[in-house]
């Protein structure tokens, strides 16, 4: 008897053609991803040219934004990326007890502000050195003649090459002063990027930026001068009545954009909170609900990527004000006490094993679980 699954059988080699065919179509019809290697190469060589919008140990971003992850910088130092969330919990409570032992210089398990402040200090000059060995490679990448000196026009090539426009073309029209045909996003950033360039050109003014200026160039911090340059931009940005001075208002002034759910409501809503603590509590020096320039921007040099020595301190003693300034001792103190009380829960002046445990997420990022069973055994 003939089974009833034949004529079935009979069409499989058919349905099994055609679904060939429809995925065949299918793979064509869908243009080939050829640029995503060629766009992750000019990213990654925009962002080795470019100065970062996010700096190491710094309170303010680039924009004037908080830094938030400003309290695991400078409390991990180069050690930044060492506890993720999927790292295994107990290898992270052993590394960063590992790391109280070391701030707890005097061996009394508890760590005090001058403790911290003294390691607070010591992993932003880490910061500083990992953006000194960044910049020298990033310096090579654009001095193609290695002369030690890179001009605008050099820099302007490898900014645009970094953008897709032919390097050839680009030099070529720089050398016959052509214009050059760039839309207007990228024409204004090249603009800003002249002003900076400006700025980190020591005098006198020949816009040769030297290894050590080209370092102030994409790293403000190294530099007096450049941190009061970047100061000047924020307060020019967040100052909507052109005083050349913050209120609270100003300070506290939402980004642009709209809020379009309950979600955003609330991020809104605690970058209001923040930025009004933040002015309140540490900028605003004086308490007089204005934040100047002068409060904001360092006294002295920050050090060139070096810790200063005590007769610095002597020679030009810190003041409260340098709220950006990476390297101020009040600062790292101030900042020291701060981050003690947070999960200060005894009310020691003191952090404690358990207490820092605790609060890891805090210190790291991460949430160590099981802090008080696991402390014994981890220290």
């Amino acid at each position: 008897m003939a089974s009833r699954w034949g004529p079935l059988i009979g069409l499989a080699p058919c349905c099994l053609w055609l679904l060939g065919a429809v995925l065949l179509m299918d793979a064509s019809a869908r243009p080939a991803n050829h640029s995503s290697t060629r766009e992750r190469v000019a990213n990654r060589e925009e962002n080795e040219i470019l100065p970062p919008d996010h700096l190491n140990g710094v309170k303010l971003e680039m924009d004037g934004h908080l830094n938030r992850g400003f309290h695991q910088e400078v409390f991990l130092g180069k050690d930044l990326g060492g506890f993720d969330e999927d790292a295994e919990p107990r290898r992270s409570r052993r590394k960063l007890m590992v790391i109280f032992s070391k701030v707890d210089v005097n061996t009394d398990r508890k760590i005090s502000a001058k403790e911290m402040q003294r390691w607070i200090m010591e992993k932003t000059a880490e910061h500083f050195q990992e953006a000194m060995e960044e910049s020298k490679t990033h310096f090579r990448a654009v001095d193609p003649d290695g002369d030690g000196h890179v001009s605008w026009d050099e820099y302007k090539v490898k900014f645009l090459a970094s953008k897709g426009h032919s390097e050839k073309e680009v030099a070529d029209a720089i050398r016959l002063n052509e214009e050059l045909k760039v839309d207007e996003e990228t024409q204004e950033v090249l603009e800003n990027l002249k002003d900076r360039w400006y700025q980190a050109d020591s005098p006198p003014a020949d816009l040769l930026l030297t290894e050590e200026e080209f370092l102030s160039f994409l790293h403000p911090e190294h530099s007096r001068g450049m941190l009061r340059f970047m100061v000047k931009e924020i307060v020019r940005d967040l100052d909507q009545d052109g005083d050349k001075q913050l209120s609270v208002p100003e300070f506290i002034s939402l980004p642009v954009g709209t809020v379009e759910n309950q979600q955003g409501q609330d991020i809104d809503d605690n970058w209001v909170k923040d930025r009004k603590k933040e002015f309140e509590e540490l900028i605003d020096s004086n308490h007089d609900g204005i934040v100047t320039a002068e409060e904001l921007e360092p006294l002295r040099a920050a050090g060139r990527g070096a810790r200063r020595g005590k007769g610095d301190a002597d020679l030009c003693p810190a003041r409260p004000q340098s709220y950006m300034d990476p390297m101020n001792e009040y600062n790292a103190l101030n900042e020291a006490k701060q981050m003690i009380a947070v999960a200060d829960e005894n009310q020691n002046h003191h952090l404690e094993p358990e207490e820092v445990l605790k609060y890891s997420e805090f210190f790291t990022g991460s949430k160590l679980v099981d802090y008080a069973r696991s402390v014994h055994e981890e220290f």
